[in-house]
């Protein structure tokens, strides 16, 4: 399994970005996509998941504001970002993995074996 993020940058608090996530190379059915972050110094973190029903899970701190989809023709995920604050600033990761049991899992980073290089997003006050 291969991820490339992309579309990170620098944007001003209250702007907006979209992070891209190519995803290839997997051919079971029950997959489970997701977007984590890591800032300086902190633990890295689950944002948001997508399971192959079309269920999502978002953390608290992203809910309202961030939005997870995926392209099936195009092989790729996305993170819409809303409404950015410096506090968002980070690596934000895209991973994918075979749907976890419970689904409760899917914010958690154990949850996943494949992982993409990292895409940074900074977000200025």
């Amino acid at each position: 399994v291969h991820l490339v993020e992309s579309g990170g940058g620098a944007v001003q608090a209250g702007g907006s970005l979209r992070l891209s996530c190519i995803v290839s190379g997997y051919s079971y059915s029950s997959v489970c996509l997701g977007w984590f972050r890591q800032a300086p110094g902190k633990e890295r973190e689950g944002v948001a998941a997508l399971l192959s029903d079309g269920t999502t899970y978002y953390a608290d701190s992203v809910k309202g504001r961030f939005t997870i989809s995926k392209d099936n023709a195009k092989n790729t995920l996305y993170l819409q970002m809303n409404s950015l604050q410096p506090e968002d600033t980070a690596v934000y990761f895209c991973a994918a993995d075979i749907e976890p049991r419970p689904r409760s899992m899917v914010l958690r980073q154990d949850a996943y074996n494949y992982w993409g290089q990292g895409t940074q997003v900074t977000v200025s006050s």
